[in-house]
């Protein structure tokens, strides 16, 4: 009988990172896959996986990355690798033939393809993977995204100087926070939500005519141009306005901002900068002692003024700018991820401890970067 397959779980080694790729949970669940699993020690630390639940799962746990990796035929990250440039040469160790899945960001880093491809590794991008309803459940980036939509309302509550819902007091009553929501995509969404659950009268906008209806399904009110156009791309995201709709929508957004207490922006264009969404001539007219939270800060920001890593302050608005916002609910965001990443390896495995994967398949040829030394992906490939 053929040895199992070996699938590694390294520790993450990214700034800000804390998530890990597999948990006690999903280990059961690759060994039920015929998957030998082995798991660095304290890779799950920083998200209170342990290594001892990890045992008891039925992983084996390597001493360092390099024993963790040695002979291992599937690698199991959150973030990509870290390469020579950066100091530790992560890509180094991986086996040659080996399959690297993990959130690897191609679009912003193309280049490091080209690195997997001379590593002689197969890797996989859970962002590539195409939203088909056979994939949802391994829709990595809705997972992570649906808890940072959660996590930016209590961090701007958390920054805010007064309370969010209403309250009627003896001493007086105060009046409910406003919350304005840029961008109704599943982070948006979650916001959305969460900000109704603490009692905020929201609001937001989206330049995509059908996520109306799923902002006032929440109890939202849907700001918009009054002759907006639909601006939703073929792949769901949005697509850029004309200058004449943007001015329209700029003058919406600006006129609203001045009535809220706190902003969420959280519109993202894959392989591209982030859009600006609120300027700094905008901050200028909100009142004093408002709060925005921009998720897209790390790939160059909705905010004029915001920085990645920090809490700055523009004209009395405090301008909250956390990295990696996911990483910051480990637990749950590990765990979720983690599912995704069986969700997405069920349907490759032969149940005999390998992998039988059909490369002509829609969901595997949507995530697969490089094969065979070569990059494979079409938009690599125009990158």
């Amino acid at each position: 009988m053929a040895a199992s397959l070996k699938v590694a779980i390294p520790k993450e080694r990214r700034a800000y990172e804390r998530r890990v790729a597999a948990t006690p949970e999903t280990v059961k669940k690759l060994a039920g896959l015929g998957f030998a699993v082995t798991v660095e020690a304290g890779a799950g630390m920083a998200s209170h996986y342990l290594d001892d639940a990890y045992r008891a799962a039925g992983a084996t746990i390597a001493r360092d990355e390099a024993a963790t990796l040695r002979d291992a035929a599937l690698v199991l990250k959150v973030q990509r690798p870290l390469n020579k440039a950066e100091g530790a040469d992560e890509i180094a160790l991986i086996p040659r033939g080996a399959i690297l899945v993990g959130l690897l960001d191609p679009l912003g880093h193309p280049a490091q393809a080209a690195a997997y491809a001379s590593a002689g590794v197969t890797a996989m991008a859970m962002e590539l993977v195409p939203r088909i309803s056979r994939a949802q459940s391994m829709d990595a980036l809705s997972s992570q995204s649906n808890l940072a939509g959660y996590k930016a309302v209590l961090d701007a509550a958390d920054e805010f100087g007064r309370a969010v819902p209403l309250m009627m007091t003896a001493a007086g009553t105060v009046a409910p926070a406003k919350v304005f929501v840029l961008g109704a995509g599943v982070a948006g969404l979650q916001a959305i939500a969460t900000a109704r659950r603490l009692g905020a009268v929201v609001s937001a906008t989206d330049v995509r005519a059908a996520t109306r209806e799923q902002v006032e399904s929440l109890g939202a009110t849907f700001i918009a141009p009054a002759d907006a156009v639909d601006a939703a791309a073929k792949t769901g995201y949005a697509k850029e306005l004309d200058k004449d709709q943007a001015a329209k929508q700029a003058a919406v957004v600006a006129e609203q901002l001045k009535k809220q207490d706190i902003a969420i922006t959280t519109a993202l264009i894959p392989g591209r900068k982030a859009p600006v969404l609120i300027t700094r001539d905008m901050i200028a007219g909100m009142k004093p002692g408002s709060v925005i939270v921009d998720l897209a800060v790390e790939h160059g920001g909705n905010v004029e003024g915001s920085k990645a890593g920090e809490i700055v302050e523009v004209n009395g608005v405090r301008i909250v700018g956390h990295i990696n916002v996911p990483s910051r609910l480990a637990v749950d965001a590990s765990a979720l991820y983690a599912r995704n990443l069986v969700n997405f390896l069920t349907p490759l495995a032969d149940k005999a401890g390998g992998l039988k994967i059909n490369w002509d398949d829609e969901i595997v040829k949507g995530a697969t970067l490089t094969r065979d030394g070569a990059v494979v992906h079409d938009l690599l490939k125009k990158a």
